[in-house]
């Protein structure tokens, strides 16, 4: 999500009735009901979240440490073995 000017897009009077209530703020305007994504469906991060989970799975069977993966991948070694214990009850390991 990006910041836009709000000068840039509401006309003139909209905008007026916009700053009576809060001006000079940054606001955020949710989407309609039915427009409303999943996260990560407009990019690719689900599958490389996936695709990292799968192989520090791997990595961890091979033999690397928690703390060695944690290293490598710029994570907390708790966030690893979550990850890892996810992974391997999906994986039926």
């Amino acid at each position: 999500m990006r910041y836009v000017n709000a000068q840039d897009i509401f006309p003139a009077q909209l905008l007026e009735l916009i700053q009576q209530h809060c001006d000079g703020v940054y606001l955020y305007i949710p989407r309609k009901q039915g427009e409303k994504r999943p996260w990560g469906e407009g990019t690719h991060s689900k599958e490389l979240t996936r695709a990292r989970n799968r192989e520090m799975l791997r990595e961890h069977l091979a033999g690397m440490s928690a703390a060695q993966l944690a290293e490598r991948y710029f994570l907390t070694e708790k966030s690893v073995r979550r990850i890892l214990r996810a992974q391997a009850e999906y994986s039926g390991k």
